[in-house]
């Protein structure tokens, strides 16, 4: 599992939301959510920035490069 995967699970964990409610929110099916929590896929810029953005992180933090929120 990449880095990116475990911090989208952590951080949709820690907020408590369901990956349906927070596929809707970034406006992917939920299938293709399941996808990028478990590593078979990765999302579009547009919508990796969608997910930094609900998170309030940066996109180095969500790739994995940075430890810094």
């Amino acid at each position: 599992m990449s880095i990116f995967s475990e911090r989208l699970i952590q951080m949709r964990k820690n907020k408590g939301i369901s990956q349906n409610a927070f596929a809707k929110e970034i406006g992917v099916s939920p299938r293709t959510y399941q996808d990028y929590e478990y590593g078979a896929r990765e999302p579009q810029v547009s919508i990796f920035v969608r997910i930094a953005d609900f998170y309030g992180v940066s996109l180095d933090y969500l790739a994995g490069r940075s430890d810094e929120r």
